[in-house]
């Protein structure tokens, strides 16, 4: 560990390389104990992290994940659209859990309010499409954005003067209701607006400004990515993409760092790719294949519930993340979800729009929980070497089960 943490540097960002779930949290969680600050960057309550310890879920939406290890501070960053009441449920579950939030979560006072109206404005836009729907999870995380960048939107630094939120808030909803054509409910808005106000007073911060302090007297910063580079608002698979910057430089923009300030980023790969959701996705599997991994797996959404459509592992895909997000170090997730598989393709290359494979042999046996790359099958290492030769980049961290301990170090 140690000998990775110093190639990781001060800063690490996390980056999803593929269309998420790729299993950003683990990687989070077992380096955040030895960083000082974990920073959320993007994204709202339509990302999902995952973590398993000591046989006990944790499901994290908008609070950085970090916040499982006692001595960091956490930060939810400028680029994110936050539902009140979602936090304060979210932040209300940990602290029923013994999880201490004061003086260790900080709140951007630039990060935009999401509404419940956003998510009415969501719903019945992914209606109207019909057909030509894009599998939004209906969180309300376009809208939010939308009305963010027609600079109509409400900040958290608006709840400090309740008398200019009233009349944000009024504007904001008169905007939305002629925009996406819906009915608003401002009582019920503005209540949980004034309750909001109340409650995260304490952990509202000039975030950007912190995080600079803090680099400056040499502290270390972990940023958390949410979603992944294929779901980015610019160079995803528009428009089956997300509504944020996804990618390494639209984290640290979110945060307010400069690209100089990033030491390493990890690409998290899944071993083999989910999508969820409508979109193109080239190497998807066949129905009976994608139910095995998807079991195996337990690819449903940590958000939605939804079933993950499951693919092969598309390399042509990755090695485009690992262009736009300059990865120094990979991590390959859920390798143990192929255990059983005899054989397993690997997308290397297209033609015109047709992936181009290479099959690997399976291992055909139960690699869960080895810690040590030397005691993998054969056939489990030349499925590792084959992707770090592709990629030209370490596998630094490989996955190997759900629990922080399970988890091999090169």
């Amino acid at each position: 560990m140690e000998q990775l943490l110093q190639s990781l540097g001060q800063v690490c960002a996390i980056i999803g390389a593929q269309w998420g779930d790729e299993g950003k949290g683990k990687v989070i969680d077992v380096l955040a104990e030895h960083y000082d600050i974990i920073a959320r960057a993007v994204g709202g309550a339509n990302a999902g992290h995952t973590i398993l310890v000591d046989g006990k879920k944790f499901v994290f939406h908008l609070l950085p994940s970090g916040l499982l290890h006692s001595k960091t501070q956490n930060i939810i960053g400028a680029g994110t659209v936050v539902h009140a009441q979602d936090l304060l449920t979210e932040m209300s579950e940990l602290q029923e859990q013994g999880i201490k939030l004061e003086g260790r979560l900080f709140l951007s006072h630039q990060a935009h309010i999401l509404l419940n109206a956003h998510r009415t404005a969501d719903a019945a836009l992914e209606e109207r499409r019909g057909d030509a729907k894009i599998g939004t999870t209906k969180r309300g995380i376009g809208p939010a954005m939308a009305t963010k960048a027609l600079r109509l939107g409400i900040r958290v630094e608006d709840l400090a003067d309740l008398r200019s939120l009233r009349t944000k808030l009024e504007t904001e909803l008169k905007a939305l209701e002629l925009l996406f054509g819906i009915q608003t409910n401002a009582a019920e808005e503005w209540q949980q607006l004034e309750e909001a106000a109340q409650i995260l007073k304490p952990y509202i911060a000039d975030t950007t400004a912190m995080l600079h302090d803090r680099l400056r007297a040499g502290k270390k910063v972990l940023i958390e990515g949410a979603q992944a580079s294929l779901l980015d608002i610019d160079h995803g698979s528009y428009p089956y993409v997300t509504s944020s910057a996804t990618t390494t430089m639209g984290a640290i923009h979110a945060l307010g760092l400069p690209p100089q300030a990033v030491t390493s980023v990890i690409g998290v790969v899944k071993a083999y790719a989910t999508r969820v959701g409508e979109g193109p996705f080239a190497t998807e599997m066949q129905p009976a294949d994608a139910e095995r991994v998807r079991q195996n797996g337990g690819e449903f959404g940590s958000t939605t519930g939804r079933p993950r459509r499951c693919g092969y592992l598309d390399l042509a895909a990755v090695q485009r993340s690992a262009m736009i997000n300059g990865f120094t170090h990979i991590n390959l997730t859920k390798l143990d979800v192929l255990d059983s598989e005899a054989t397993i393709p690997v997308a290397v290359d297209y033609t015109d729009t047709e992936p181009q494979y290479e099959n690997m042999n399976g291992w055909k046996e139960s690699i869960k929980g080895e810690t040590n790359f030397s005691s993998l099958p054969a056939n489990a290492r030349n499925y590792i070497e084959f992707i770090e030769k592709h990629l030209a980049l370490p596998l630094s961290l490989i996955g190997t089960g759900q629990n922080r301990n399970e988890m091999i170090l090169r």
